[in-house]
């Protein structure tokens, strides 16, 4: 966290100070949705040897607004605890929420879904680019620009695939499907089949070439109607001919390269 508070208008308080946490408020820029998580064995490791790392704190108002420490505030209070060890940061609220941002991205417990999120309002909220996030994230920025491109999924296909726990890599390969009523078709399939990330790619794959197929067949097709369009008005135009008692005949030659057709129409000789 120190390495992230190289700001020099802003003054740091390195005391560690016992705070009650019913003076701790939430954190407004906190990217944790799900809190259903099941944190007792981090209670009792709490009970058992006391919070090793202080939360990180600022002052707002007469409480105190929590910057990172979300899980550790939780089992304190889980087990008891009237007050918890923190340190007190004087920053901005800027320069707060870029703080619980960042090091709530780099924990391990969030969702891929949740990090997007969290980098993609790093970005738009903070004046940031990709490789401004980069930076301070300690990640290339084509890992940036892959996570982002997570947040092109649905709410909906998000949701399942969350809840079928599926990866990270199940969730890029279905980018690969323009519309979302193809990737909700490939979801339902990987889902109901439990296929891995290899076997979710081979079944895009699959499912892509027989799209350009169809693709393909289409133009194809519209290319025959055209030609059978000419060929029925040549044949028409015979008809017309011959109902105006004209002795035109039409005949057609096939072959492997082309189709021929040959309409004879008989010269009127002068009297």
């Amino acid at each position: 966290m120190a390495s992230f508070l190289n700001f020099t208008k802003e003054r740091l308080i390195n005391k560690v100070v016992e705070i009650a946490v019913e003076d701790i408020i939430p954190n407004p820029n906190q990217p944790r949705s799900d809190f259903n998580e099941d944190i007792t064995p981090l209670a009792e490791s709490i009970s058992q040897n006391g919070i090793l790392q202080p939360l990180s704190v600022r002052k707002k108002g007469s409480k105190y607004e929590l910057i990172s420490g979300e899980r550790r505030l939780r089992a304190a209070i889980m087990c008891g605890f009237p007050v918890v060890p923190s340190i007190v940061y004087d920053v901005s609220d800027r320069h707060s929420a870029i703080l619980a941002l960042i090091e709530n991205i780099q924990r391990h417990d969030l969702s891929f879904f949740e990090e997007a999120s969290a980098i993609e309002k790093l970005i738009s909220h903070y004046d940031m680019t990709q490789e401004d996030a980069a930076s301070k994230l300690g990640k290339a920025q084509s890992t940036i620009a892959n996570k982002l491109r997570l947040l092109r999924l649905t709410e909906k296909e998000r949701s399942l695939i969350m809840q079928y726990n599926l990866t990270e890599r199940h969730a890029r390969s279905l980018l690969r499907l323009a519309s979302t009523e193809d990737r909700l078709f490939i979801l339902e399939k990987i889902i109901k089949e439990s296929l891995n990330v290899e076997h979710s790619e081979r079944l895009i794959d699959e499912f892509i070439g027989s799209q350009c197929n169809k693709v393909s067949y289409k133009k194809r097709s519209a290319v025959f109607q055209n030609v059978k369009m000419f060929v029925n008005t040549i044949n028409k135009a015979v008809e017309t001919m011959q109902a105006a008692g004209i002795s035109a005949d039409s005949t057609k030659v096939q072959n492997d390269e082309y189709i021929e057709y040959r309409v004879k129409i008989p010269v009127q000789k002068k009297k």
